[in-house]
């Protein structure tokens, strides 16, 4: 769990299926990428194919689906560690989803709290919600805002 002081860093995103978490994480990437930020995505499952097939269905320029293309959405930790220090070291800001089970997520992100520095890193942890419907509220509880579909809605009081 994330310390209050951190919350305001972390954000949370709740999925049904691979194509609802693209189709919810999709206009923040581009957001992002059009501001020059690295975006990594660490997930336990490899998302080409379901990304690929979502991008066709959109109206984006060819550019802009390229540019998100030219994301790594396979799951190949190892190379996403090495992504997640280069970024650390060209200090660039970044913003990471981490998507997969819940145990997946607290996983990463102890590992990402030994290659980042939390100032210019924007950390996503993005849950399964057939896994952790149960536990949302309490999940949820531990970050200052969620992604969902209408944009970002912040929970902080």
């Amino acid at each position: 769990m994330i310390k209050d002081n951190e919350r305001k860093e972390k954000m949370c995103l709740f999925f049904a299926s691979d194509y609802h978490f693209e189709m919810i994480s999709l206009p923040y990437i581009s957001k992002n990428l059009d501001k020059d930020k690295k975006v990594i995505m660490i997930t336990e499952n490899n998302l080409e194919e379901t990304v690929e097939k979502v991008l066709e269905g959109t109206n984006l320029a060819n550019d802009k689906k390229d540019k998100i293309m030219n994301i790594d959405w396979k799951n190949n930790n190892l190379d996403k560690f090495k992504q997640v220090k280069d970024s650390k070291n060209r200090n660039l800001e970044t913003v990471i989803f981490v998507k997969g089970t819940e145990n997946y997520i607290n996983n990463i992100n102890e590992n990402i709290k030994n290659w980042t520095n939390i100032d210019n890193v924007q950390i996503i942890d993005c849950y399964d919600i057939n896994e952790v419907h149960e536990d949302i509220n309490t999940i949820a509880k531990g970050y200052g805002n969620i992604l969902s579909t209408s944009g970002i809605e912040s929970l902080l009081h």
